[in-house]
């Protein structure tokens, strides 16, 4: 739904990692319409978790979302590019609390996110859903964390 590219009515988020936070551009369309002109309140939450969730890639585990809130602050218009990020405010155990925005070309930030995420292992994938394709994955976040240096989150 967000940075996949097989559904043809996802967001596309292209994810890139700079630092201690990972970051987004993103123009919302037809597909993401609320009311006439502006980005649905879902779509924007959907891009809020999935950018968000790339902090795990910082973090060096895989997680689960636990609570996400948006705080929509400016009517979000189609096709006007934003900018979104996120950046680990704080871990506390298997908590790991995130912070991000989305800021428009115009400089306006338009809404703001929190959320916590609860570190997990393969076995929760397994026990609640289908871990085919993972091996990989729990590998590479193993080997993302702690790199430094920008490159494209896979």
């Amino acid at each position: 739904m967000g940075c996949g590219p097989d559904n043809p009515h996802g967001l596309h988020l292209e994810v890139y990692r700079s630092g201690d936070y990972v970051y987004a551009d993103i123009a919302f369309d037809e597909r993401h319409i609320g009311a006439p002109g502006l980005a649905h309140g879902g779509a924007i939450a959907a891009a809020c978790d999935d950018l968000l969730g790339f902090t795990l890639w910082i973090a060096g585990t895989p997680a689960v979302t636990r609570s996400l809130t948006v705080e929509y602050l400016q009517p979000v218009p189609l096709h006007h590019p934003h900018r979104l990020t996120a950046r680990i405010a704080h871990r506390t155990g298997r908590a790991i609390h995130v912070a991000g925005d989305g800021v428009g070309t115009d400089g306006v930030t338009r809404f703001t996110a929190i959320a916590v995420f609860v570190a997990v292992d393969a076995a929760h994938f397994a026990a609640h859903g289908d871990i085919t394709g993972f091996g990989e994955l729990f590998a590479e976040l193993a080997r993302q964390a702690g790199g430094a240096d920008p490159r494209k989150a896979p």
